[in-house]
């Protein structure tokens, strides 16, 4: 099983370094794999914790802002724009998470949304967010001085690394013993506090990483873009985002990728078809509901460990 993983990981890096050399745009790949990497931090929050927000959109998109201010007006470099942004999004999850996880369930999750809209408003009215017009045409600049940004093989290549470390971030943390506190905590976490786990820190120290990894990919998608707008921030992308893990399997390492992946090439090879596109998710979201109830990716995981 362990050379089967270590097959199927080598076989995606290979198609990942060569994917904007078969026909794909760059820029899809990038806005794919930006989001794959925000479903993958809401996911250590719902699919290891069991904590179902709907508010993350707030640190993905106020950390889309911070990036893009301090990278066009302060004139920071990428490497740099990027890091402020996930240090933001740090403090924002320590604040939000701070007051939302002393509850669980329909609660939680209506507190993240209501603290999330706040954010949102505030990217509304603030002078440096620039308001419904956001903040345009931010310079993507040099990597460490020296990459060239503007070359979309460059961009691609660095959003990659930056997916992929990001992956492998959750992955040694979802396999670590902090790892395996934060499944207990999901499975009963009566049973935790009785083994002596103080849960609400452990929750928080999840909440906050979730929320910095939201923050690097808002950050990313704001270079990638070149744009920083209130999309970003509302509330339908929190909703958007918990639609990817649930269709690509929560509680897995690779179903939120395929879920976004999924999505966002629904979203732009059937843009023609207009409103449709809402429609044909919501069809294949029912489908996989009913068909897979663990999503695609937990579904084949499961059929491999009957097999195997």
């Amino acid at each position: 099983m362990r050379r089967s993983k270590l097959a199927w990981v080598g076989v995606g890096a290979a198609v990942a370094v060569i994917a904007p050399f078969t026909g794909l745009y760059p820029v899809f790949l990038m806005k794919a794999m930006c989001f794959a990497l925000f479903a993958s931090a809401l996911n250590l929050l719902l699919g290891f914790v069991g904590l179902l927000s709907f508010g993350h959109a707030a640190f993905f998109g106020f950390a889309a802002y911070v990036c893009a201010h301090v990278v066009k007006v302060w004139g920071w470099s990428p490497e740099l724009g990027i890091l402020a942004g996930a240090l933001v999004a740090a403090v924002l999850g320590l604040v939000v998470g701070g007051l939302a996880i002393r509850r669980q369930g329909i609660y939680f999750a209506m507190i993240t949304l209501a603290l999330s809209q706040m954010v949102f408003f505030f990217c509304v009215q603030a002078p440096f967010t620039h308001g419904e017009d956001g903040i345009q045409a931010v310079p993507r600049g040099h990597l460490f001085g020296v990459i060239d940004l503007m070359d979309p093989i460059a961009m691609y290549y660095t959003v990659l690394a930056i997916f992929a470390g990001g992956l492998w971030l959750i992955w040694r943390t979802v396999h670590s013993p902090f790892g395996q506190v934060l499944k207990a905590i999901r499975e009963n976490e009566q049973r935790a506090i009785s083994l002596g786990y103080k849960t609400d820190q452990y929750k928080l120290a999840a909440f906050v990483m979730s929320a910095t990894l939201a923050g690097v990919a808002g950050a990313t998608k704001s270079l990638v873009f070149q744009l920083a707008s209130l999309t970003d921030a509302h509330w339908h992308t929190s909703g958007e985002v918990v639609l990817m893990t649930l269709l690509g399997g929560m509680g897995t390492i690779l179903g939120p990728t395929v879920g976004a992946f999924l999505v966002i090439a629904i979203q732009d090879y059937l843009a023609e078809a207009g409103a449709w596109v809402t429609v044909i998710q919501g069809g294949i979201f029912v489908v996989v509901v009913l068909a897979f109830r663990r999503g695609i990716v937990g579904e084949i995981a499961n059929w491999l460990r009957v097999r195997l």
